[in-house]
């Protein structure tokens, strides 16, 4: 036996994996092994674009709320242990018509959740917030919890937390194929193989061919692209006055975060994923259409950006048929745990996530995850 656990995929989910599973009380040096088909926190994964956005309110029942609060907690702690700063709480915005599709559903889960938030009409938006250009009916919901996470650091930080605790990661080497026996899970890299008594699998747009074929064929990857802009008075877009935010509408959308860099903005249009053939062949470069619109929108909602991409770039991430992530494992495969298919919303829960998927994997009981269990998409 090579170890107890094996996490393949060192990305956002599988480092928060490798730290989770290291640090475990029993835990000996070298019994947990990560496996990266690349570098840990390379550009081209689900990582890339420097800043996500860590939020409490969200759309879409009370099934996350668990795990979101679990991560508020989590995220500290990883900044104990890393000695980084990677959670920078500067507030969030929720930005729609008051009476369109967007905030009073937003209202409602918040609500029904017991989230802490604070209302604030058209003229309060604007007199505390005026970077954003509003419409008539616009008003917010603002979540004092919420804030940006720096992706690569927190990647690299658990790494290197999970790596003093005696884990050890093998980078440049892909997994090809997982085989689960009796007592024990078999894991192949061309000709080589590792044995492991279990293995948690989070290669995020690179798992499908881990995948068992049900699974397999209700996942695919995407691209999704993010966009930069200078501002005209960066002081006016530090966290301190200018919270992460989304916004949407009827016709247009834009989410994003405040400087951290004293000079440029992320601003991105929201909901623009598209299909990718795959992971490793997404286009980087935006369309002109795709730049048009981006355009207008930010000269409408952001008067204060100069209405101009200065960075773009583009990353894969996997979704589900449903877009909500695969976390658990499967009827005769107990020893495999899949935690994958994040769908574009898993940043923000990745510690949550996979604290829950290695608890799976030691037989414990997990927080909030019958309704990600991967056996949906498994026929009757």
């Amino acid at each position: 036996m090579d170890g107890k656990l094996a996490v393949v995929g060192v990305g956002s989910v599988g480092s928060m994996a490798l730290w989770q599973a290291a640090r475990r009380p029993g835990t000996r040096d070298g019994e947990v092994v990560g496996f990266e088909a690349r570098t840990t926190g390379h550009t081209r994964s689900a990582v890339g674009g420097d800043t996500r956005l860590f939020r409490m309110t969200y759309r879409g029942g009370t099934g996350y709320a668990p795990l979101l609060e679990r991560a508020s907690l989590l995220w500290p702690e990883l900044e104990a242990d890393s000695g980084h700063e990677i959670l920078t709480r500067c507030g969030g915005l929720s930005i729609g018509a008051r009476d369109g599709e967007y905030l009073p559903e937003l209202l409602a889960t918040a609500t029904a959740n017991g989230t802490p938030f604070e209302f604030l009409d058209h003229d309060e938006l604007a007199a505390r917030y005026p970077q954003h250009r509003l419409r008539p009916d616009d008003c917010a919901l603002f979540d004092p919890r919420a804030g940006f996470l720096r992706t690569d650091r927190a990647v690299t930080a658990a790494t290197q937390a999970a790596r003093e605790a005696g884990a050890e990661v093998l980078e440049g080497t892909g997994i090809d194929e997982i085989h689960e026996e009796a007592d024990s899970v078999v894991l192949r890299s061309g000709t080589r193989t590792w044995r492991f008594e279990r293995v948690i699998v989070t290669a995020g747009g690179w798992s499908a061919h881990l995948l068992p074929p049900p699974i397999a064929a209700a996942v695919h990857p995407r691209r999704n692209y993010l966009t930069w802009f200078v501002a005209r008075c960066p002081e006016e877009f530090a966290p301190e006055r200018f919270p992460v935010f989304v916004r949407i509408a009827v016709d247009r959308s834009l989410y994003g975060a405040p400087s951290t860099d004293g000079v440029t903005v992320k601003a991105t249009l929201d909901g623009r994923s598209t299909p990718a053939e795959h992971a490793d062949r997404i286009r980087r470069e935006l369309t002109e259409e795709e730049i048009a619109e981006t355009h207008e929108t930010v000269a409408e909602f952001l008067p204060g950006l100069i209405p101009s991409i200065v960075r773009a770039d583009a990353f894969p991430d996997l979704f589900t048929a449903d877009h909500a992530p695969l976390l658990g494992s499967l009827p005769g495969r107990p020893r495999t745990v899949f935690a994958t298919g994040f769908s574009g919303l898993g940043f923000k829960i990745a510690p949550a996530s996979a604290e829950a998927a290695v608890a799976m994997a030691f037989g414990e009981p997990a927080t909030a995850v019958n309704g990600l269990l991967p056996t949906r998409f498994v026929p009757a």
